[in-house]
């Protein structure tokens, strides 16, 4: 089956930016900004962006453009005669559907409110009643079932249209339309009465903040920050990178897909910050943010359902950009497995999807007994833990060994293949931080993880689960390097 290909530069860059726009970056980044020192904390963060996310980024895009496969065709294109890193082309596939088990689901959230913000079923609420919507909402199987179900049929058939007049074409009217609405939001609420102490919070660097914190748990923030909002680690943008021509090198496109992610999550903060400020209302971090503080605020301000509206369908464009590109990820897979045809792929998946999502849909409601993480858990909380601490950074730490080591693809292969073409070239002197440093920033990120998650259990939790982290790594180190027996 002959490689699709996508039919310009721009629809790459917004087709890997939409992947790597989600709506935990779009509510997250603005609070952790917020909470961290402000504009000290950007410019720690944007260090790290620089540092962490743009190498692993070019080494997946480089890998795809080399291959001209998917991950789980590309490893045996590439990898040395008789080694064993094409598992992780499985494990990606796997953690593909993983995500998007739970992530639909979200989708269907932000949809849900604009229709409700649309509608005016907000009107007149008080905030009491803004936060039981909320419960009601999660406490209704039909209703987490049914739009969960509109954003994975509306994926797969735009998908099964084409990769350029399906895919590309959405994504660009999409993606435009998203950050024209974002601009216009933004420009709204800095203008606001009050909106400027917002403002401060959000961008004036906050010395005293930084010491309350403590500058390790501020770096460590912004790293973890730079480094998971990109997507990077399941495959997505080796898929995406085996799109593309040579035209240009990759570290130039790497740096604008982060960029335009950056923006997004960058200007959320202007749009939410200033709002919240102009209302007296407190800043939280997460759902409460989106679905409980911010209608509460639209419902006192002046065409407040016209805003409301606006910003739930930035957030739904936000969701939902995520969801086509995951779902490309595993159709691309899937027809590099079966040799199926990209319409009869996205239809057998658009059914299995339905399936596999309707535990999470289900989590909060008819199996809210099922708390697998312990008291208050769903199985999203599962599904989360999964994708966040195990295929993402794990990932990422397979794709930087194989691309800078001998037992891999090699630091040549990948340099020739990164810097083909016009454009940024990575330079050949980083080999020993890309090599060495590299790797122990994402194994710092990948055990703090666990300790953050683990620690509060008590010592005996802790030290078990990270032994389990421990022999996941050895894991990986030994079947990366390991070559079969003759």
């Amino acid at each position: 089956m002959e490689r699709e290909h996508l039919g310009s530069r721009l629809g790459f860059i917004l087709l890997s930016a939409g992947c790597a726009i989600g709506i935990g970056n779009v509510w997250k980044f603005p609070w952790l900004v917020g909470q961290y020192g402000g504009g000290a904390f950007v410019l720690i963060y944007l260090a790290f962006l620089m540092l962490m996310g743009i190498p692993v980024m070019t080494m997946e895009f480089a890998m795809g453009r080399a291959a001209q496969k998917s991950p789980v065709r590309m490893y045996y294109a590439l990898e040395p005669k008789g080694s064993f890193w094409h598992i992780h082309g499985y494990i990606a596939f796997a953690g593909n559907y993983i995500l998007m088990m739970f992530y639909t689901v979200v989708c269907g959230w932000m949809i849900q409110y604009f229709v409700r913000t649309a509608d005016g079923s907000f009107a007149g609420k008080d905030p009491g009643e803004v936060s039981a919507a909320f419960d009601a909402m999660m406490a209704s199987p039909a209703g987490m079932w049914g739009y969960m179900a509109v954003s994975v049929v509306a994926g797969f058939f735009i998908l099964s249209i084409g990769l350029q007049k399906g895919l590309e074409r959405v994504t660009k009217v999409m993606m435009t339309a998203l950050l024209v609405i974002m601009v216009v939001l933004a420009v709204n609420s800095i203008f606001m009465p009050g909106g400027g102490k917002g403002l401060a919070f959000y961008l004036k660097p906050n010395v005293e903040e930084i010491r309350e914190k403590g500058i390790w748990n501020v770096i460590v923030a912004a790293m973890n920050q730079s480094f998971f909002t990109l997507s990077i680690g399941m495959g997505g943008m080796a898929i995406f990178g085996s799109y593309i021509g040579k035209d240009r090198s990759l570290p130039g496109e790497s740096v604008n897909v982060a960029l335009l992610d950056t923006f997004v999550a960058f200007t959320s903060g202007l749009i939410i910050f200033p709002a919240c400020f102009a209302y007296g209302v407190e800043p939280d971090a997460g759902p409460s943010l989106i679905f409980i503080t911010l209608p509460n605020i639209f419902n006192h301000m002046k065409w407040g359902r016209l805003w409301g509206s606006l910003f739930f369908v930035f957030m739904s464009f936000a969701a939902f950009s995520t969801v086509l590109g995951v779902f490309e990820n595993i159709a691309a897979m899937f027809m590099d497995l079966t040799g199926w045809s990209r319409r009869k792929t996205c239809w057998f998946n658009c059914v299995l999807m339905l399936i596999l999502a309707t535990p999470c849909a289900f989590g909060p409601n008819l199996l809210s007994r099922f708390q697998p993480r312990g008291a208050g858990s769903t199985v999203m909380d599962l599904e989360d833990f999964i994708v966040s601490n195990l295929v993402l950074p794990l990932g990422s730490l397979i794709f930087c060994i194989f691309c800078t080591s001998r037992c891999g693809w090699g630091w040549k292969n990948f340099l020739a293949e990164a810097n083909d073409g016009e454009g940024r070239n990575l330079p050949a002197s980083l080999w020993n931080y890309l090599l060495y440093v590299l790797p122990l920033l994402i194994i710092t990120i990948y055990l703090k993880g666990y300790y953050d998650m683990f620690s509060k259990q008590g010592p005996a939790v802790l030290a078990k689960w990270l032994v389990l982290a421990f022999l996941f790594l050895g894991f990986i180190f030994y079947t990366a390097s390991r070559k079969k027996t003759q």
